[in-house]
């Protein structure tokens, strides 16, 4: 995939997550980012790993601030929390560029946004992270043998907190919509 279809991707994301009242800050888009991409199959193509507050990408952070550069996204303040990115006019005319990129993931975008749109960043965490213990432990493992890794690796989680995370990961994975198209990342244009 091309940087600006995928920068058109990325900022119809971000204006859907505002369209469901997220607050936008880099961790709401990077949980949403990981969730589009591992679980609706949108190849954004960013490597994560298990960070600090669950998985995280670097070159994800780069591409933001790369945005930002560009005049795609811009920072907002808002008191009493901090920034939150908003996508520029800019961007919108960027999308424009790729209607069947932007119309073969819709579906994918909408249904990530709506599931994480209202979730607080410490939800977000306990999210990702049961999808990333998820995704690692492969088919077959028991919730309770997810939620113990899941509890090794984060010990300020709760086995509750963590088992209700496994067991919402495991709902929204059931409800998931695929890409109408999984083959191609051609571009929309030559």
């Amino acid at each position: 995939m091309k940087r600006m279809q995928r920068a058109a991707l990325l900022t119809k994301l971000i204006t859907e997550l505002h369209n469901h009242k997220s607050w936008c800050g880099e961790t709401h888009i990077q949980k949403a980012v990981y969730f589009a991409q591992y679980l609706t199959k949108i190849p954004m193509r960013y490597d994560f790993i298990l960070y600090k507050h669950g998985p995280f990408s670097f070159d994800l952070r780069d591409e933001l601030t790369a945005l930002r550069a560009d005049e795609l996204l811009e920072i907002e303040p808002r008191q009493p929390y901090g920034a939150r990115m908003v996508p520029t006019s800019q961007s919108m005319y960027i999308q424009k560029f790729y209607p069947k990129t932007l119309g073969r993931y819709q579906e994918g975008i909408r249904f990530t946004a709506r599931t994480l749109g209202d979730k607080g960043v410490v939800e977000l965490e306990r999210m990702a992270t049961a999808l990333y213990i998820s995704k690692e432990s492969g088919v077959g493992q028991s919730k309770k043998d997810r939620a113990e890794r899941m509890t090794s690796l984060k010990p300020h989680i709760s086995m509750r907190d963590a088992l209700d995370a496994i067991r919402e990961v495991d709902r929204i994975s059931e409800e998931t919509p695929l890409p109408t198209a999984l083959a191609g990342s051609r571009a929309d244009r030559a």
